[in-house]
């Protein structure tokens, strides 16, 4: 993977289950997307981050319409094998592997994610083949603890490969992996950490509140509406901060997980939910401020935690 301080996320990306339209609550296709692909290549955003079953390969079909207007070596690939679709594909990783390339006109993909630990033990052998092929150049694992980190790359290391990057749900409201000792356990075996809904799906870029709620027929809507007037308390200090350092309040966010030690996905449907990523990869957080955010966050107490999670503690 070269180096890179943002990816940029597209869940949201296309309609269907688990798109954008019902996960969101917005409508999202190749035309109104187009300007944000190209925004990110004209930013130096190149790693995109993707899974099947966003849309049930919709989001995959849409980014390779765009990745076939650009040199392969220009551009970075992350895309993800779900466990629960893979009867499917006849309980084949290499099968759903080969689906998703189909899908976006691609022969290798850059990075490639068992998407939940369902069963570490019976899926993570079926990354090997790929691997010793050269149709994916890394590995990755979402969603799993340390222990089920430690026993995907044991399998992987016997094989001769390892584990290159962990990519869970990590942000101010939801600190869980650092809790648990997963951020730690990745500095010290050379892994890299992909933090996943940093800013909670909109709910910290300041954009939202009790008087200005989430989409309200939205998964994102229902679970954050309810507690808009909790996270404003954060978001207000957030925007303070950001004054200081002339950002917005999702640039801090943003900011906030790269001095994390993390690599923060952002969710992209505008061009300037790239721009703003583009610039707040250059923002240098102080430590107190750093520390200032994660006080507040934790007096707030609400529980972020998606329902295809369990908690890293």
């Amino acid at each position: 993977m070269k180096e890179t301080k943002i990816a940029l996320g597209t869940w949201a990306w296309g309609a269907g289950a688990f798109g954008g339209d019902a996960v969101y609550g917005v409508n999202t296709n190749e035309e109104n997307l187009k300007p944000v692909f190209e925004a990110a290549m004209k930013s130096g955003l190149r790693l995109w981050d993707t899974a099947t079953v966003y849309g049930m390969g919709e989001s995959e079909r849409i980014l390779g319409t765009f990745v076939q207007t650009v040199k392969r070596e220009d551009i970075e690939i992350s895309t993800k094998f779900t466990p629960q679709l893979a009867e499917m594909y006849d309980n084949s990783v290499e099968k759903m592997a080969e689906a998703s390339m189909q899908r976006m006109g691609i022969d290798y993909i850059d990075v490639y994610w068992i998407h939940n630990p369902m069963d570490v033990r019976r899926w993570t052998p079926g990354l090997i083949p790929l691997l010793k092929s050269g149709k994916i150049k890394n590995v990755g694992v979402s969603n799993h603890n340390i222990e089920e980190i430690r026993l995907a790359n044991e399998i992987l290391v016997e094989a001769g490969f390892k584990v290159s990057a962990v990519q869970n749900h990590f942000s101010l409201l939801y600190r869980s992996s650092e809790k648990g000792g997963v951020l730690d356990y990745c500095k010290e075996n050379g892994i890299q950490f992909w933090s996943y809904m940093v800013l909670e799906q909109g709910a910290l870029t300041g954009a939202f509140n009790a008087a200005h709620p989430l989409p309200a027929d939205s998964d994102r809507g229902r679970k954050y509406n309810p507690v808009l007037d909790k996270i404003e308390a954060l978001t207000d200090v957030m925007k303070q901060i950001g004054e200081c350092h002339h950002a917005t309040c999702s640039q801090i966010g943003i900011a906030w997980a790269i001095a994390k030690g993390t690599m923060p996905i952002i969710g992209a449907t505008k061009s300037h939910h790239v721009t703003e990523a583009a610039d707040a990869a250059k923002i240098r957080l102080l430590e107190d401020e750093v520390a200032q955010l994660e006080r507040l966050a934790d007096t707030i107490a609400v529980d972020t935690r998606g329902d295809w999670e369990h908690s890293m503690e």
